[in-house]
C-alpha cells in the first residue's frame, strides 16, 4: 500500500504505466476500487492509497467499491 501524498507526480505516472499499481483506495473509508472509478476520483489526495493488486487491498482490510466493483462488493457483503 502506497499513500498518494508520498509519491511525486512523475513517479505515480510511471507506476501506473508499468502496471505496478492497479487499484486505488480510500484510507479513511477502507474501500478499494479501480483507478477509473467515478467515486474514487472525487476523494481527497490525502485519503488516497494505491495497491498493486486485489489481494494486497484485502490483506490491508479494505472492502470492494460498490460503484466500480459491484459483483465483488456483493460477494464481500454476503460474507459479512
Amino acid at each position: 500500500m502506497i499513500r498518494h501524498t508520498a509519491l511525486e507526480k512523475t513517479e505515480l505516472h510511471r507506476l501506473f504505466r508499468t502496471k505496478q499499481l492497479t487499484l486505488g483506495g480510500n484510507r479513511t473509508l477502507r474501500i478499494y476500487g479501480r483507478l477509473d472509478c467515478r467515486a474514487g476520483k472525487r476523494m481527497k489526495a490525502e485519503n488516497r492509497v494505491f495497491f498493486a493488486d486485489e489481494s494486497e487491498a484485502l490483506m490491508n482490510g479494505y472492502r470492494p467499491c460498490a460503484v466500480c466493483l459491484p459483483a465483488r462488493y456483493r460477494e464481500w457483503r454476503r460474507s459479512q
